[in-house]
């Protein structure tokens, strides 16, 4: 089983209180009914999905309850970091070469 450590509560909890809330940092349209059928599509549906690091939204559904980002490496599922809503996308990664 993952433990993934929320920032908010500050502790390495089961996968299991935790949900995938989709891609991090993603610009979010400010008037939803104004967009084109298309680009509803793509903000919606299509997503980058690459091999390696990607960030995420989570939310700790069985604990506070908060939003909060993840970088995580599709490859070994493993989490490398969590850091709270709204905080910037890490300028260097946890372990990263200089």
């Amino acid at each position: 089983m993952l433990l993934i450590r929320c920032p908010y509560c500050e502790e390495e909890r089961p996968e299991l209180e935790f949900r995938n809330a989709g891609e991090a940092h993603i610009a979010r349209p400010t008037n939803i009914a104004a967009e084109s059928d298309d680009d509803f599509e793509k903000f919606f549906f299509i997503r980058a999905n690459p091999k390696g690091v990607i960030y995420e939204r989570w939310r700790h559904i069985h604990g506070c309850a908060r939003f909060f980002n993840a970088v995580r490496d599709t490859v070994t599922d493993k989490f490398v970091m969590t850091y709270k809503a709204g905080e910037p996308k890490p300028a260097k990664l946890p372990g990263a070469a200089e």
